[in-house]
């Protein structure tokens, strides 16, 4: 099974009140978002992690809290705060770090997904049905993929924001946008 989730920012006290997350502490929010990582993700399946990760920790301490993450296929699309992993001191923090990356239609259901940190106007497959997964605007609920969906743009945002704190499936996305026909993005 593959899963997708973005801007935990594990260790960013100050996100808890920029975002409205319902947590006290940032104790409690890396503590939530782990437990909501392991709750649903086993060890054996695979888990994209679009972006920011963690804030302002070091990377031992960022570490620390990826080896409490039970998976052990996950994969970091770079952010605007991560690290770069592969030249640090735990290279195998991650199975793969890159700043895009498509995930064929084989391993898609028939489906490709383009998975960017950044969410964008056009990407490639777009107009053969190719579904567009990005973090970074921490919207909050789910009115901003239901609009999406609405306009035929597959688009959408995998972030804990988004996504009540928890990773969604492939399955989960497939099934949101079926039968959606994809139509031009609407600029304004």
């Amino acid at each position: 099974m593959m899963w997708f989730t973005a801007d935990t920012h594990f260790g960013h006290s100050n996100i808890i009140e920029l975002t409205h997350r319902p947590f006290s502490s940032v104790q409690e929010m890396d503590r939530r978002l782990i437990a909501n990582i392991n709750d649903r993700v086993s060890a054996r399946d695979s888990l994209y992690i679009l972006g920011d990760f963690s804030f302002r920790m070091t990377v031992e301490e960022a570490y620390a809290i990826r080896k409490k993450i039970v998976c052990q296929h996950v994969h970091l699309i770079r952010g605007n705060h991560d690290k770069h992993w592969i030249d640090s001191p735990f290279p195998d923090a991650f199975e793969s770090e890159q700043d895009y990356l498509e995930i064929k239609p084989g391993f898609a259901k028939g489906v490709r997904l383009d998975l960017f940190h950044y969410p964008m106007l056009s990407w490639n497959g777009k107009w053969r049905g190719a579904i567009h997964l990005h973090g970074h605007i921490h919207t909050e609920g789910p009115d901003y993929n239901e609009r999406n969906r609405g306009r035929g743009i597959l688009r959408y945002d995998v972030g804990v924001d988004a996504n009540e704190y928890c990773p969604v499936s492939r399955d989960d996305i497939l099934t949101f946008f079926d039968g959606v026909e994809p139509k031009p993005a609407q600029l304004a």
